[in-house]
């Protein structure tokens, strides 16, 4: 087996607001492996300011990876457990590797082109104006169900919005997800999801940034938590008690972030068998890890709307079979990856 790494820089099409900052590209790399005249390719993406790989020996990491596979040893046999992207990019491109057919990672309706998942339309943080836009267009484009990321705007600024979207469609014909961001101050929170519950909100991730204190009040909130950045970097003797802990209502998977698709298992098994409910988000990967996402993803027979719509989010993603209709993702056989390598 031969390995080699090359780094990509994704650039959004907008700047892409969130509590932190606005983000105008994002770094990833793409692993390759190849044996037997077969190749995998596999993603290996971070999230500066979220990601726990460390960034300063990131591609250290990488080429080390490589030259031990290129010496004949087991791709497993380099320690990892820091760098959960490269783990999931790894644990893919393997997949890709010794797949039947190239890019198709997981058999189901969705991979044979039969189906499609439900997915969420994402509206970024920004302007009134800009964020009203984004909810119009998702509307018209046929999601029922749409996440806002809020806290960069004002909260009654925020409330009119949802507001507004409440007027014309009610619970039954559009869900609405939020996510903070961690941007409510530990004292404040609890009055901010009071107003904004009124608004039959399904669900809001990290409401509060890093704050231990704050877990054991997420069973009280009027509007149920979405464990989403609590996740990170958590061992795993650790997370059956952060799930007793929290009492969240749902968990949110991103296989990048929280260490590839086995990870992402273990929590889905915990989350069953806590009767807690779960989706899984992409982590603005380019459509080389979201298909090996959407794939897994399919495999899983889910029907509640995942977080797998950021595909349209960069002006130079390859060229991929991922295709957005109707508020559901497909994988269009018939349409052709250009890699271009």
């Amino acid at each position: 087996m031969r390995a080699t790494f090359k780094n990509i820089s994704l650039q959004f099409k907008f700047p892409a607001g969130t509590s932190r900052g606005v983000l105008d590209e994002k770094p990833s790399s793409l692993l390759f492996l190849e044996e037997n005249n077969q190749i995998g390719i596999g993603e290996c993406s971070t999230i500066p300011g979220l990601s726990i790989d460390p960034e300063d020996s990131y591609e250290n990491k990488l080429n080390e990876l490589c030259t031990a596979i290129n010496n004949g040893q087991h791709p497993y046999s380099v320690d990892l457990s820091a760098y959960p992207s490269i783990i999931f990019g790894l644990e893919t491109a393997l997949l890709d590797l010794h797949s039947k057919e190239s890019k198709i990672l997981f058999d189901s309706a969705f991979s044979r082109s039969l189906a499609g998942i439900p997915i969420n339309g994402l509206v970024w943080m920004g302007e009134k104006s800009f964020m009203q836009n984004q909810i119009k267009e998702k509307i018209k484009a046929g999601f029922k169900c749409i996440k806002l990321k809020i806290g960069a705007l004002d909260l009654d600024t925020e409330l009119e919005i949802l507001a507004n979207i409440r007027k014309e469609y009610s619970k039954e014909v559009i869900e609405i997800r939020l996510d903070a961001n961690g941007a409510f101050s530990p004292s404040e929170a609890m009055l901010k999801l009071q107003k904004l519950s009124i608004f039959d909100i399904h669900s809001i991730e990290q409401p509060v940034k890093n704050c231990k204190d704050w877990l054991i009040k997420y069973g009280q909130s009027p509007i149920p938590i979405a464990l989403d950045e609590e996740l990170i970097g958590i061992p795993s003797e650790e997370k059956e008690n952060l799930l007793i802990l929290a009492q969240p209502k749902y968990i949110i998977l991103k296989p990048s972030i929280l260490g590839g698709i086995t990870a992402c298992m273990e929590w889905i098994r915990l989350a069953d068998k806590h009767s807690i409910g779960w989706w899984v988000t992409s982590a603005l990967e380019s459509n080389i890890g979201l298909n090996a996402i959407a794939q897994w993803t399919a495999s899983l027979g889910v029907g509640m709307p995942q977080g797998l719509g950021t595909g349209e989010l960069y002006r130079n993603n390859i060229p991929s079979p991922l295709q957005i209709s109707n508020g559901k993702l497909y994988y269009r056989k018939d349409i052709k990856w250009d890699l271009g390598f």
